[in-house]
């Protein structure tokens, strides 16, 4: 019988079978009719698996190394003097999550430093995040999360269902880090509509948003696109907004009657069939613009549930390009703009099909 060799150095995977051939270009030949190889004897025992020295499979993983901060700095050149590395290998070390400052992964390499906290550097890269779908995180601190929503996608859902949400795709994106962690809605955005919106990361944040809203706030600008040509450059709606039992938002006409709504528009382009509009919310009522630009006579394409006919966008033509506001605890203006959703912008080509 032939003896079988031992493997030498490493190897990638153990034996689950009998021996084959090391040749990896035989695997890729058929069988031949006749075997040139000794038979072997029944019963005869499996040849044990070879012992993997060296691999490093077996050695322990070396535990992450912290670096405690003595003075302020800034993380780049912070890791430059302790890694003694170039800059694009620490640059690679970042991007691939192997830094941590107090227990929380980072990656940007300007991060102001502050004496007493904790810098980790592992070997390994972390976890990578789940993706997120229908999010782009634009500012994350510890105190609240700003991201463009894309539309199609429910800010939070209205019941206990499964649905896809923002609210819980975010949740579950924070507790990565820590499981208790939590997020707190601030205010929404339909279903239907794009851009810009605001979480907080603790009820005491949210309130304090919340209860000063109109004075944090200091800009929220949405684009619309329309149907028909708006006549006039622009304007101010105003009018007090009620809800019937079927959900759907109307204006009352007597005063006083509902929640005072206030909306200012700007028209941006015009033809003969769409308006692109820039709309500025001074109060932020349900379906305020949808509303009231039903009332203008111009409703919102896509819109179907106000009074809209065309069909072009396939989805709402509403999207909050700005959100401006004071930072909670900082006390930092914040201003997150966004671009006009290309969709938008067609049906001003001139090669652009007539609306159905």
């Amino acid at each position: 019988m032939n003896k079988r060799k031992r493997p030498t150095g490493n190897t990638s995977a153990k034996s689950s079978g009998p021996s084959t051939s090391r040749n990896t270009g035989a695997a890729n030949k058929p069988v031949a009719s006749k075997s040139s190889a000794a038979p072997k004897k029944a019963g005869a025992p499996k040849p044990k698996a070879a012992k993997r020295s060296g691999n490093s499979y077996y050695s322990k993983q070396e535990p992450p190394r912290p670096y405690k901060v003595t003075e302020p700095d800034e993380l780049l050149n912070f890791l430059l003097k302790h890694l003694k590395s170039g800059r694009n290998a620490v640059k690679s070390i970042l991007g691939r999550g192997q830094v941590s400052v107090d227990q929380k992964v980072v990656t940007k390499f300007n991060l102001e430093l502050k004496p007493g906290q904790i810098v980790t550097i592992s070997k390994e890269g972390a976890v990578a995040a789940p993706s997120l779908t229908g999010i782009n995180i634009l500012h994350e601190d510890d105190d609240i999360i700003v991201i463009r929503k894309e539309a199609g996608l429910l800010s939070i859902a209205a019941d206990k269902s499964d649905d896809l949400t923002a609210y819980r795709q975010l949740t579950e994106h924070v507790r990565r880090t820590n499981p208790l962690n939590r997020i707190f809605i601030v205010h929404r955005l339909d279903r239907d509509t794009s851009g810009v919106m605001m979480f907080a990361k603790s009820e005491e944040v949210q309130q304090k948003l919340q209860d000063n809203w109109k004075e944090n706030v200091q800009e929220r600008v949405y684009v619309a696109l329309v149907e028909g040509a708006v006549a006039k450059e622009e304007g101010t709606i105003s009018s007090w907004l009620k809800e019937t039992k079927t959900l759907k938002m109307y204006s009352s006409s007597r005063p006083n009657d509902g929640q005072h709504a206030i909306t200012h528009y700007k028209r941006l382009q015009s033809n003969r069939e769409f308006s692109l509009l820039e709309v500025r919310l001074e109060t932020g009522r349900k379906n305020q613009i949808r509303v009231h630009m039903e009332d203008l006579g111009h409703p919102i394409a896509g819109d179907k549930k106000y009074g809209a006919h065309t069909k072009t966008l396939g989805r709402l033509g509403l999207h909050a390009r700005v959100l401006s506001f004071v930072h909670p605890t900082s006390g930092e203006l914040m201003r997150f703009e966004t671009d006009i959703p290309k969709q938008f912008l067609y049906p001003f080509r001139t090669d652009a099909p007539s609306a159905n």
